[in-house]
């Protein structure tokens, strides 16, 4: 396919997030309720779409947990009535206020608050909790932000060749700024949207337009590792008729193996590869 641009998803595409966030994620709900869910559960509320945000996917597994509780309420079905509903943390209080009795039990015990604070000292650790966050942390920890195995290789951006390249991602930017210092690779401030710089988050297509607008390109290849990400491509592609977006779905995330082919040539991405370094041999 010809690209004048490539643009990348950061979690599960240029760094390896298993034991750093999707931990964080399963960890938090544990700590605050002393029960949660597993780390390949993660995947259904990524695949139900709405939770670029792993914030939000915390506070929504929170819900489940509490509602399980209370209800005969299997994971599968909770997060089909989230997707159904169009996906992220409003559909998953929809979820919760139509299936019980009395949501109001649920409620009262579901503290986002808390949960962020546990999320955010697990992930990012004692140090960098009190530099980014700007204050202590409610308990020490080390941080799994440095359990991140970079997954871009060196070459790989090499064989990008001349290509204009961009970053759209879910990451507060700070933390974006961390990841990006460890695959070595530079990325302007203009050519890059973090959630720090955008309310709607994917799949709503404007962060990829403006990025591919600033980088000139008429061309451009979005790579992610999750439905949303593809998804972008194919609203972006639909909302810009002056340019063609390209979605590119990786395995090096949460969706893996011939599931995750399949998922991904089912909403209609252009190519599904292996990771990230298979992407410029998709590139004419």
């Amino acid at each position: 396919m010809h690209a004048d641009a490539v643009v990348f998803d950061i979690d599960g595409v240029l760094v390896d997030v298993a034991d750093s966030y999707r931990r964080a994620i399963v960890e938090s709900v544990d700590r605050t309720y002393g029960t949660t869910i597993s780390r390949d559960d993660v995947q259904q509320f990524k695949d139900a779409g709405g939770f670029n945000n792993d914030w939000e996917l915390t506070y929504a597994a929170a819900l489940y947990v509490l509602a399980a509780r209370e209800a005969d309420l299997s994971l599968g079905e909770f997060t089909d009535e989230i997707a159904e509903r169009g996906g992220g943390l409003d559909a998953a209080e929809a979820v919760v206020e139509a299936t019980l009795d009395d949501p109001a039990v649920v409620f009262d015990q579901w503290n986002p608050e808390q949960l962020r604070e546990t999320f955010q000292a697990l992930y990012l650790g004692s140090d960098l909790y009190r530099d980014l966050e700007g204050g202590d942390p409610p308990f020490e920890a080390s941080g799994y932000i440095h359990d991140e195995p970079v997954i871009l290789r060196p070459e790989t951006l090499d064989a990008v060749g001349d290509r204009e390249i961009g970053v759209v991602t879910g990451r507060p930017s700070a933390e974006a700024d961390i990841a990006l210092d460890r695959v070595a690779l530079e990325v302007d401030d203009d050519h890059r949207f973090t959630m720090d710089d955008w309310d709607e988050g994917k799949p709503h297509p404007a962060a990829l337009v403006t990025v591919a607008e600033r980088l000139d390109a008429r061309s451009i290849v979005f790579v992610g590792d999750t439905l949303d990400d593809v998804k972008t491509a194919l609203n972006a592609d639909a909302a810009d008729p002056d340019r063609v977006y390209y979605g590119i779905g990786v395995l090096s995330g949460g969706l893996t193996g011939d599931d995750g082919r399949q998922k991904f040539a089912e909403i209609g991405a252009s190519a599904v590869v292996e990771d990230v370094n298979d992407v410029p041999g998709l590139l004419d």
